[in-house]
């Protein structure tokens, strides 16, 4: 088979940890995750930002992929940093398995945030940790979205961050906040940052690199060409004319 095409992000001020994923070696196409179309062709990724989102419609295997990736990192498949594990089966860790890391330094500092799991998480933070390093506040006593705040703004310092759709209990505005927590860790080259979103308030981060998995690959895509955007700003634009197609 012939080699994939790496998907280079374009280059940003400062550097990465993480540099280049890569999926290593012979794999069985016709098992899941594998025959995602978008792993078809491989994948070979070249990360050149600190702030790298992946999107795509539902299925694309942008969820996949982060979960592969946070897995091959050394985090749980439910979430959390090293410390916090979760013993899971799931084809997504043969995926992790099968994947190298190239890395810039090597950090083992971060945290993967899955938010169809977060409650799971939260109930397990509640049995062994001090609430104190979340804000002091049971984060089941918070609404959704403060409690995803309170992780953000309490628990990201250092390190890797791999964040699946963390918009989905934010409103707009606290998605604003959100990227200012994005700014004070990637700015002073602190984190890196890997996320999913469908927001394209979440999208439009300056100077972050987008990978699209819609199609039979991984490819650079502009945020103004992002699906996110257009239907969106379409939709601001004219809902009417959405109205009328749809009823």
């Amino acid at each position: 088979m012939a080699a994939p095409r790496r998907a280079r992000t374009p280059a940003a001020s400062g550097s990465p940890f993480l540099r280049r994923v890569l999926l290593a070696g012979e794999v069985d196409r016709s098992r899941h995750p594998f025959d995602i179309p978008a792993f078809e062709k491989g994948i070979d990724i070249e990360l050149a930002s600190r702030v790298t989102f992946f999107v795509g419609e539902n299925g694309s295997g942008k969820s996949t992929l982060l979960e592969a990736i946070a897995t091959s990192c050394g985090f749980g498949l439910r979430g959390g940093n090293r410390d916090h594990t979760f013993q899971v089966d799931d084809p997504r860790t043969e995926l992790g398995r099968a994947l190298r890391l190239s890395w810039l330094p090597k950090v083992t500092e971060g945290f993967f945030m899955r938010a169809e799991s977060f409650f799971d998480f939260a109930t397990y933070i509640e049995t062994v940790s001090d609430m104190r390093a979340y804000g002091g506040k049971s984060l089941h006593a918070q609404s959704h979205g403060e409690s995803f705040l309170a992780l953000f703004s309490n628990r990201f310092e250092q390190g890797i961050y791999i964040l699946d759709e963390p918009e989905a209990a934010l409103s707009p505005q606290r998605q604003l906040a959100f990227l200012r927590v994005i700014h004070d860790l990637e700015s002073p080259g602190h984190a890196q940052f890997l996320i999913s979103t469908h927001s394209p308030i979440v999208l439009a981060y300056p100077g972050a690199a987008l990978l699209s998995l819609d199609g039979d690959g991984i490819r650079p895509v502009e945020y103004r060409q992002t699906e996110h955007y257009r239907v969106t700003k379409d939709f601001l634009d004219c809902p009417e004319r959405f109205f009328k197609h749809l009823f």
